[in-house]
């Protein structure tokens, strides 16, 4: 069973996958590009999972599932698990999508609908601190 984090982390590239499939299947050179670009925006010393099997399990689901239906249940997961959405997460994640838009030139309408979807229905999650800070890390 994965953790909170790990479900926010495979959602996003799980919309990632679904900007980056938009304008048509990933060739290997671009799945290659895709788990590259993805990985390493999204790694962190603290985490205790790997980025990188989260992002193969995405690449390698086996049917193919359309951009709507991996949009919705990517933001379903978001919304369950928001309150782990720091503010600093919540900017990393645009990052991917944006980067992951501009890495496969050009950018198509679809791939800047879905961004623009995924900006707006983002912006009003809020995570909640007590789940999001160190403990040992006060606000004041």
């Amino acid at each position: 069973m994965m953790t909170s984090i790990q479900n926010l982390h495979t959602a996003i590239g799980e919309l990632a996958y679904a900007v980056a499939r938009a304008d048509g299947n990933i060739q290997k050179e671009e799945r290659e590009k895709f788990h590259d670009l993805v990985s390493e925006e999204l790694k962190s010393n603290n985490y205790d999972f790997d980025i990188s099997d989260i992002i193969f399990q995405v690449l390698d689901r086996d049917k193919y599932v359309d951009a709507k239906t991996s949009y919705d249940w990517a933001m379903k997961e978001i919304r369950l698990n928001s309150h782990y959405l720091s503010p600093e997460l919540k900017q990393k994640f645009i990052n991917v999508m944006e980067k992951v838009a501009q890495a496969y030139p050009p950018v198509t309408f679809e791939e800047t609908t879905i961004l623009e979807r995924f900006k707006k229905d983002i912006d009003p999650l809020i995570g909640d601190p007590v789940y999001y800070q160190p403990r040992n890390r006060s606000q004041e």
